[in-house]
């Protein structure tokens, strides 16, 4: 029996891969390809991949007709509050992992059980709470609730820990306080888990539907996934304008990973290997 030689494997394997990874984009190529689409064309049958008349009207109709602009600047205030978050997770995993207190311990433990927790479980507490302070009806209110989560924090930890001990003891020898060796040897040094949690937390808040549908007593005060969650009564009629949506909500998530894909590499590498 003949064996394959390595290069014809390697030949065999590139092409299963290049494969696999056209089935996988095919939808979004679609979705792309269906967002410059006439209407006329959208709706044709059979149905083209590619369109003879590419527009932007299904754009144009979305920041002009429906309202996209506000969602789009609501999404983008939700988006820059919850980064306020990634800067107190990471507060927070300094703490935990250099510094030594009672009950460290005990408190780590509850972080790490709140992972264990569902968030539909809490979203009745969290409104209560929020309606009790006046929150409701704002986007303070639709991104607090994931300004800080357990599995950021435990991220943060995991990685601080392995931050040298020696150079901040060094540090503070020198006269440094802790807000500077914080800013200006732990979060440099941190670079790469920091970019993990900003991707994120940028998709966590970019995409999150249930909790503003719930919390936003005003049109107004929408996300861009509530906004696309509101053109499915008009798929029927103009499905191009619905995968316009779909592509304004899809693309920035796309742009954000590819911009730190390094990065996030490196940093879930080394939180996991520490």
């Amino acid at each position: 029996m003949r064996i394959a030689s390595p290069r014809s494997l390697t030949v065999v394997t590139a092409a299963v891969l290049c494969a696999g990874a056209l089935v996988t984009a095919f939808p979004f190529l679609w979705m792309v390809s269906g967002s410059v689409k006439p209407r006329s064309e959208s709706v044709a049958h059979p149905p083209r991949l590619l369109p003879r008349a590419p527009t932007f009207e299904n754009f144009a109709r979305l920041f002009g007709e429906m309202d996209f602009g506000r969602y789009l600047v609501n999404t983008v205030v939700v988006v820059l509050i919850s980064m306020v978050g990634v800067l107190l997770m990471a507060m927070a995993g300094y703490g935990f992992a250099k510094f030594r207190f009672r009950g460290r311990g005990p408190m780590f433990f509850l972080v790490l059980a709140t992972m264990m927790i569902p968030v539909q479980v809490t979203m009745i507490p969290t409104y209560l709470i929020l309606n009790g302070v006046g929150l409701t009806g704002t986007l303070a209110g639709v991104a607090l609730p994931g300004l800080v989560s357990g599995f950021g924090v435990f991220l943060f930890r995991q990685f601080m820990s392995a931050v040298p001990t020696e150079m901040i003891e060094a540090a503070r020898i020198d006269g440094a306080g802790e807000p500077r060796i914080f800013w200006r040897i732990v979060l440099p040094l941190s670079r790469p888990v920091l970019a993990v949690q900003i991707v994120l937390t940028f998709i966590g808040a970019w995409n999150s539907f249930l909790w503003p549908l719930i919390i936003a007593d005003d049109e107004r005060l929408y996300t861009l996934s509530v906004g696309v969650s509101l053109l499915n009564r008009q798929i029927a009629t103009s499905p191009s304008l619905q995968m316009a949506g779909a592509t304004l909500m899809v693309v920035p998530v796309l742009i954000v990973f590819v911009v730190f894909q390094r990065h996030i590499v490196q940093g879930f590498t080394l939180s996991g290997l520490r």
